[in-house]
């Protein structure tokens, strides 16, 4: 019994040290901890008001791959007030913003720390045709309110005053597109993937009237009827009427009818309107 009792104690004191010892551990563990924590917060504090990690100027904002728009234009659509700590701007928040600007395809943001700067790499949407409302003549209210836009190849439709501030040498497209955007740009691509193929030069599509699409190009004006899929078909016909020129003088041609172009149809300008033209 009595060597029972002795091995007994001698647990129990060894229990009671290895307690004490990881209470000691933790209280320590505890204590790191604390300090650890505090040292984060400390430098995040310190890194947040650091003055050589602020961005104080535009010209700390460096904007790559712009072609047309200024990089003064794009630095004005940034949601940023300075001075601006450069740890607390939000890369993505800035990337959105200038998204949802309509001459801004895509864009990229990232922070740099020395020397403090942001670098933004920017896709612009190039702009291929104008795009003309249809307006009323006598309502003059409309006129004023109606806006010239301009297309790119997808048929995102920007306001022209989105491109005020372009860059030097940089002109804006001579295509022009008349008629109700409603109209045509669910055809958009398509139709200026084959106009931009086409060796014939294009520079006005009326889509005015949807029931006769009218081009104007380097041979005379063109009648295509109805928008179908067998545009593309309507301007290879028209290629092989390149020499039409040679054969017929321009200026008796009213226009060519390509609205069945398995048989295209050269309309003559009428004798009594040629005579009377010329009486004038």
């Amino acid at each position: 019994m009595a060597n029972i009792a002795s091995v007994s104690q001698k647990q129990l004191t060894n229990r009671r040290q290895q307690l004490r010892r990881a209470r000691r551990i933790k209280f320590v563990q505890a204590i790191w901890r604390s300090l650890l924590v505090g040292g984060i917060a400390g430098s995040l504090v310190w890194a947040i008001t650091l003055p050589d990690w602020v961005i104080r100027k535009p010209e700390q904002i460096i904007i790559k791959g712009n072609q047309l728009l200024s990089t003064g234009a794009i630095r004005s659509l940034l949601p940023l007030s300075y001075p601006q700590s450069l740890l607390r701007v939000e890369p993505q928040t800035i990337a959105n913003a200038l998204e949802s600007q309509a001459p801004i395809a895509d864009a990229t943001v990232t922070r740099q720390l020395i020397p403090p700067q942001l670098t933004i790499q920017v896709q612009e949407r190039k702009p291929v045709a104008i795009a003309q409302p249809i307006v009323p003549a006598k309502d003059k209210t409309a006129q004023s309110a109606a806006e010239i836009g301009l297309l790119d190849e997808q048929g995102v439709l920007m306001p022209q005053s989105s491109y005020q501030s372009l860059q030097e040498n940089v002109e804006l497209p001579t295509l022009k597109v008349i008629g109700s955007t409603q109209q045509y740009l669910p055809y958009w691509s398509s139709v200026y993937r084959a106009v931009s193929g086409s060796p014939v030069k294009i520079s006005e599509i009326d889509w005015r009237n949807p029931g006769n699409v009218i081009l104007k190009t380097e041979l005379g004006t063109v009648h295509l009827g109805s928008y179908s899929s067998r545009f593309a078909e309507q301007l290879r016909v028209l290629d092989r009427m390149r020499e039409l020129p040679t054969h017929i003088q321009k200026s008796q041609i009213a226009y060519i009818d390509l609205k069945n172009p398995d048989v295209p149809v050269i309309q003559m300008v009428k004798t009594n309107e040629k005579s009377k033209s010329e009486n004038h």
